[in-house]
């Protein structure tokens, strides 16, 4: 039996004022595939609807950067948005309303931690993006997740996040009097068509952050993000 949730997709929906005509693609939007394997009655995971918000989310952002920011330059809009798409961002979206306590989980991968791990949490948020859309439309969207993303923006650019992550951690680090961040490739694998990287940012020997990506210099940049967010969060520097 599968780790039951601690809400239904139904009442997470009611909570956040969600209004879905096919249920079937609300509870499709939360079914990762671990619960596919142990219910045979659940029809489909949520891989597809992730596909198809992650290009929602693409576009709705890069609509609202274009109209809300005249003066930025288009440099400056990609880097805005990708900082605002990232996986870690996505998942603190998720953790903000809540949503997984909603995902459908097979056993194991729950009792693993899975509700709280980004990869879940990100692709979920984007499964529900793409739930959304096709249950009620682009305007549907974006009321709801307009609400979300202004916060985030000016988070994103007090921070700097939407700048170079390895530059930006180089300078703040090197202020505080720390010597220049390392990076060491912790993990490489899969065929050579479809690579996965693993990289760790060091300060002083001290882990400061780990990021994933399809080549060492995105995995190198995750981790340095991942770095700048914990610094931002009051979590590092590491007593």
């Amino acid at each position: 039996m599968a780790t039951r949730p601690t809400e239904t997709p139904q009442a997470f929906a009611q909570r956040l004022g969600l209004q879905f005509h096919d249920l079937r693609l609300l509870i499709r939007a939360f079914t990762h595939r671990s619960y596919i394997n142990e219910h045979r009655d659940a029809l489909e995971d949520n891989e597809r609807l992730e596909f198809l918000g992650d290009a929602i989310l693409d576009f709705v952002v890069g609509e609202w950067l274009y109209h809300h920011f005249p003066e930025m330059d288009e440099g400056a809009l990609t880097r805005l948005r990708s900082a605002l798409v990232c996986r870690e961002q996505l998942a603190a979206f998720a953790r903000q309303i809540g949503l997984d306590r909603a995902m459908l989980l097979g056993h194991g991968e729950d009792a693993n931690g899975g509700r709280e791990r980004d990869t879940l949490l990100s692709a979920t948020f984007e499964a529900l993006i793409g739930a959304l859309y096709l249950d009620s439309g682009l305007q549907a969207v974006q009321q709801f997740f307009f609400p979300l993303l202004e916060p985030a923006v000016r988070y994103i650019r007090q921070q700097r996040l939407d700048e170079d992550p390895k530059s930006v951690l180089q300078e703040r680090v090197q202020a505080m009097g720390y010597a220049s961040p390392t990076y060491n490739t912790v993990r490489a694998e899969g065929p050579d068509h479809n690579r996965r990287f693993e990289v760790e940012v060091l300060v002083g020997n001290v882990p400061w952050g780990r990021g994933t990506g399809p080549s060492k210099r995105e995995a190198t940049k995750n981790a340095a993000r991942e770095a700048l967010q914990r610094l931002a969060s009051g979590e590092l520097p590491p007593e």
